[in-house]
């Protein structure tokens, strides 16, 4: 989860790396800090909490100096204090690292240096790289040529088991860095006389928009002129640099109070751009550059297999609904975590299919591997070009709904359900799916970013409820269908950002069990549209009722709904099925986000929940 950014140039290197380190906050913040070399000295500063902390201690001749790193810490070993954050030193002094990942064999590499009289100050793993650079520096002669440092971080990696992204100092190299990665994701900033490191390109983008991208087992050797990438195995790799096309004002707060609220209000722009020149000539189908699988060959597929985490997993639900009623395809939703330990029984006509925003998700991104390493097909949906799930795939769709800062996904949802909306067109119209059906769809689709726009007009009935609501400890997310993912989604928003226990469950399994919560003292938010299941969910929210339950309705305009039924109603507009779920997305979002202010949670910054979760 951590994040980490590097700096090594001509220029007063402070404002770039706390700047990059602020637009990394969402990947862990529990702890911060930073590291220099002036002077040939290795100088650094700490602080558990936020960044803010740690950019107030700092002094301005400490951010003189013109090479350093610095990190943001979600914490797996060890608690959270500032000898367990970042950057770690080494028994002598003369380095300086930064991690994000998790060593498996640590405690072994320990023993062994301890051994050897070096001494561990931190209860975390990263400490013991640090000190085993050290080591194998220490063993190599003075007279080894120039890279001895590279060679040093090289060598030691040899004998490392885990992920890890890292960054290096030495202050016998004050003017160099040194970074690898395995599992953990690490992208260079091409800078004029200046580069550097990041976790993610967000990190970077006030700086350069050039940017390199490393692979797995890939070491680069950085100083203000150049740099250089080789294998962890010392073969040369060439470097592809790469242009970034957002704007940078996407990362920026504006005039919203919170991350999470300006991205909910971006709907309509993000599936707008998500849907930009995907649409055929004549309005009947969908169609995606980049999936690198021949029509003939996806027409043939008998079984779709979607793996992911999440809020991502959510939308694979979505997409089995779609998939199976718009284009007769088996689906089967798997979450990534536990699929990649399986032995899944799947054929040649088997395709995987991976969501994730970050496409940096440590689990799917192992699941996906899995699944190349047995030969099926695979394809991707994710936010990120350039990420380790994109490249990692046959093929696959980005969405361009613009960076998501905030912690608890919303745009990127929606725009996963839309691209599986699409795919399922595209994929039904490969098949039997009707002309006039397909044209249907794609007037549905092109209608989003108004209905989205009407929704969102809402946002003070929804805010009203959320004032009344706000005080409840447990709450149940029901609905049919389509909405029953709707159901889970609200239920982990809720969850994520307000601390309040909710569950999601399809309305029919109330009966089952989670009937028995239901009092004055647990609200249901009841999810429902006008379609064949409308008469049986109006019967379930009369069950709710008759056992003095509170419900708060999120209704498609056309549903006719006694008023003694309900507590709170919320109206979407009336619209096609297969986008009903993204219209009944927005008032849930809204809902918990509203609740969670009049809780005064951190909304963007959740406790022990991190962005990109990078470690399994």
């Amino acid at each position: 989860m951590c994040g980490i950014v590097g700096y090594v140039g001509t220029k007063v290197m402070g404002n770039r790396l706390i700047e990059g380190l602020k637009r990394l906050e969402y990947r862990g913040y529990d702890s911060s800090g930073l590291a220099v070399v002036n002077k040939n000295k290795l100088e650094q500063i700490k602080r558990v909490g936020r960044v803010k902390a740690l950019e107030a201690a700092l002094s301005e001749e400490f951010l003189k100096a013109q090479v350093g790193i610095c990190h943001t810490r979600w914490a797996t070993h060890g608690a959270v204090t500032e000898a367990n954050a970042h950057p770690h030193t080494s028994s002598d002094g003369k380095f300086a690292l930064v991690h994000n990942g998790v060593i498996e064999n640590y405690l072994h590499i320990k023993e062994f240096l301890e051994s050897k009289d070096y001494q561990f100050v931190s209860e975390t793993d990263s400490e013991v790289i640090v000190n085993l650079i050290a080591y194998h520096y220490a063993k190599e002669s003075e007279q080894t040529d120039a890279n001895r440092f590279l060679v040093s971080v090289r060598k030691s990696l040899l004998h490392v088991e885990g992920t890890f992204g890292i960054a290096v100092l030495s202050s016998d190299h004050p003017d160099e860095l040194v970074c690898a990665r395995r599992g953990s994701p690490l992208i260079i900033g091409v800078g004029k006389n200046e580069h550097l490191i990041a976790s993610d390109v967000n990190a970077l983008t006030h700086c350069t928009q050039n940017v390199v991208y490393l692979n797995d087992d890939e070491i680069v050797h950085l100083n203000a002129e150049d740099f250089s990438i080789s294998t962890i195995g010392n073969v040369s790799v060439d470097a592809v640099i790469q242009t970034v096309d957002w704007d940078t004002s996407d990362a920026e707060l504006g005039d919203f109070e919170h991350f999470m609220e300006k991205e909910i209000f971006e709907q309509p722009t993000a599936l707008e751009n998500g849907m930009r020149g995907r649409f055929s000539d004549d309005g009947s189908t969908a169609f995606f550059g980049g999936l690198n699988i021949h029509p003939k060959e996806l027409s043939q597929i008998d079984r779709i297999i979607f793996i992911s985490c999440g809020t991502a997993w959510h939308a694979c639900l979505i997409a089995e609904y779609l998939i199976e009623r718009f284009a007769r395809i088996p689906v089967e939703v798997e979450y990534a975590s536990e699929f990649r330990y399986r032995n899944a029984p799947l054929d040649k006509n088997s395709l995987v299919i991976a969501i994730s925003q970050s496409g940096e998700t440590i689990d799917t991104l192992s699941a996906l591997k899995e699944a190349k390493r047995k030969g099926y097909k695979t394809l991707s949906i994710n936010n990120s070009v350039g990420s380790s799930i994109a490249r990692e795939c046959d093929g696959g769709i980005y969405q361009h709904a613009g960076p998501e800062i905030g912690v608890a996904s919303t745009k990127a949802f929606t725009s996963q359900v839309m691209l599986c909306g699409m795919l399922a067109l595209y994929l039904g119209r490969l098949r039997n799916l009707s002309y006039s059906d397909g044209c249907a769809i794609v007037k549905a689709f092109k209608s989003l970013p108004k209905l989205i726009h009407k929704t969102l007009s809402a946002k003070e009935t929804i805010q009203s409820i959320a004032k009344e609501y706000a005080h409840y400890e447990d709450c149940l997310f029901l609905g049919r269908q389509l909405m029953f993912p709707i159901a889970l989604e609200g239920a982990l928003k809720l969850k994520e950002i307000s601390y309040i226990h909710a569950e999601g469950y399809p309305a029919a399994e109330m009966k089952h069990g989670p009937i028995a919560l239901i009092s004055e003292h647990c609200p249901s938010v009841f999810l429902t549209t006008n379609g064949e299941m409308f008469s049986k969910s109006l019967a379930n929210i009369k069950e709710i009722k008759a056992r003095k339950g509170k419900v708060i309705c999120i209704a498609s305009s056309d549903c006719q709904l006694p008023e003694d039924a309900i507590d709170a109603l919320i109206q979407v507009p009336e619209a096609h099925e297969i986008i009903q779920p993204i219209l009944m997305s927005i008032p849930v979002q809204l809902l918990s986000y509203y609740i969670a202010c009049e809780r005064g949670c951190d909304v963007d910054k959740p406790r022990n929940l991190a962005k990109s979760v990078t470690v399994e």
